[in-house]
């Protein structure tokens, strides 16, 4: 009888070398972030009077803390590593981990290479071994990397071990995740996204928690909170470490149950049947949109709630004023009263909120190219169909969902600031609805490189990651304004001030309809893969 583990050797030394490449990026980008804290805070703090000032802004504003989680030591290199690079390291460690997981099993399904691999001798565990192996690898790697790196570019030795301790600690809670989702999704996509989600979710409430000043146990509620307990260049405390290592175990021994209980290509939450007529389906629009509809609904019930969990912190602006009066500076010029912070401060929130509305706008652009390389466009156009139509049909799903993403966003938050805070909700929302265009803008840069140059398409999400950079840290780093400029979101302006600025705004339309009109020239001539 063949082991259940059998061929596990070999299929993880070819999956390794075939993953490699995608693995790789994760790990460098993460130990960039670590490594240019340490290198950029000497650089642009390097006085004690710089850095008290660094503390006293940065370190009690809710808006990062969403984001970052609470700044304990912002006096010290390694201090300000651990607030800016630790939970969004962990947050992207964990999206790999993820990655690796169901690219590696159900993916693998899905393309009917795990069957083609299971006809020879190969058991019936040894997949999802490997692919969890896979990620408990990467992982481990990261965690090297990072700390190889950080200490040689001046990072404390304690201090880093446990920041790169805790990227290791991501990877392994949220690959154990995954692998529990990849029985239970219908297919691949499905299981990734039931993934992501948890960890967004478990971001969002570490970032409410923080943001909220909860009490301290409320942070053993996510993992993320308990990576945040480890408290990198302060306590540098490693036991709740092992909490996160008990549940990747714990994870990774569900999954196995759950694997023995479900078919060969099918989740155990199975997809629904389809309708009896075409319905909407029947016109390129109407395809665009089914085919988007379960990830844009997700997203519009996420954005709606982001907006109101963030709403609701209007209402700790005034105290937050009355305690640290510099905090004023951060939204707003000096001398204005609460009600203008306030509105300030939840233009900021909107602006993290379009970020997240961007992602959702540039998956639903680069899935274009996933189903040109399915196969899934040519019949399409072997008709009647042009390609400017087809590409239209999705760029209008993409800005259509976001704008509508922002607008529930926006309603939502208002409601919450309004009851809370006694804000305006008509400012609120006509801050929202000023903020689409710049969002259209980070869509659009994706729309142009699928439709003209596809081999370079991870700009969109590099424009999501800069934007992301400039907007929230770049600030901090003091970059000068026409570096900022570069943010699309930087253009925006408070609608509740005196005298908008309306021209940046225009601009940045002006930039959006240039590019979409690359994309849709480029993708009418070049050939398809």
């Amino acid at each position: 009888m063949t082991s259940a583990f059998a061929g596990t050797r070999p299929l993880l030394r070819v999956s390794l070398k075939q993953d490699v490449r995608n693995i790789v990026p994760w790990i460098l980008l993460i130990s960039a972030l670590s490594a240019t804290s340490i290198l950029a805070y000497a650089w642009i703090f390097p006085g004690i009077e710089e850095r008290r000032t660094l503390a006293a802004t940065l370190g009690a504003n809710p808006a990062l803390s969403l984001i970052f989680g609470p700044a304990r030591d912002l006096l010290t290199a390694d201090g300000f590593n651990s607030w800016r690079a630790g939970q969004l390291g962990a947050l992207f460690a964990g999206i790999m981990a993820i990655l690796i997981v169901v690219r590696n099993s159900r993916a693998d399904e899905d393309s009917g290479q795990a069957e083609l691999v299971a006809s020879g001798v190969l058991g019936r565990w040894s997949r999802l071994t490997v692919a969890i192996g896979m990620a408990a690898l990467a992982s481990v790697a990261l965690g090297v990397v990072s700390f190889l790196i950080t200490l040689a570019v001046g990072g404390g030795a304690a201090a880093t071990l446990t920041l790169a301790a805790t990227f290791t600690a991501s990877g392994l809670v949220f690959g154990a995740v995954a692998a529990v989702t990849a029985q239970l999704g219908s297919d691949a996509r499905a299981s990734s996204g039931l993934a992501i989600a948890f960890l967004g979710i478990c971001f969002a409430l570490r970032g409410y928690l923080d943001a909220g000043g909860a009490p301290d146990w409320t942070r053993w509620l996510t993992p993320p909170g308990w990576l945040e307990l480890t408290e990198p260049a302060t306590a540098n405390n490693g036991w709740p470490l092992l909490v996160a290592l008990a549940s990747a175990v714990l994870g990774a021994l569900a999954a196995f149950a759950l694997q023995s209980r479900r078919d060969f290509g099918q989740g155990l939450i199975g997809p629904g049947p389809g309708p009896a007529r075409g319905g909407v389906v029947t016109s390129v629009w109407g395809l665009a949109l089914r085919l988007n509809r379960p990830t844009l609904v997700w997203w519009w019930i996420g954005l709606t709630a982001l907006g109101a969990v963030f709403g609701s912190l209007a209402s700790s602006m005034g105290d937050l004023v009355a305690h640290n009066p510099a905090m004023a500076q951060v939204f707003a010029s000096g001398g204005a009263g609460a009600t203008t912070l306030t509105l300030a401060f939840l233009a900021t929130i909107l602006q993290i909120i379009a970020i997240v509305a961007a992602i959702m706008g540039v998956q639903v652009i680069l899935r274009i190219y996933t189903e040109e390389t399915d196969h899934r466009v040519e019949p399409l156009l072997a008709g009647s169909l042009r390609r400017p139509v087809y590409l239209s049909s999705n760029i209008a799903v993409a800005l259509g969902g976001t704008a509508f993403g922002m607008i529930l966003a926006g309603v939502a938050m208002g409601l919450v600031a309004h009851t809370s805070a006694g804000v305006a909700f008509g400012s609120v929302l006509r801050q929202s609805v000023a903020t689409i265009p710049a969002v259209w803008l980070l869509v659009a840069i994706a729309v142009a490189a699928v439709g003209a140059a596809p081999r370079i398409r991870l700009v969109g999400w590099a424009g999501v990651v800069a934007t992301f950079a400039l907007t929230l840290l770049g600030p901090t780093f003091r970059l000068p304004d026409w570096a900022l400029g570069l943010s699309p979101l930087h253009h925006v302006p408070v609608v509740t001030r005196t005298s908008p600025d309306w021209g940046g705004l225009g601009v940045v339309g002006v930039v959006t309809v240039m590019l979409l009109a690359a994309g849709l020239v480029g993708y009418r001539r070049r050939d398809l893969r």
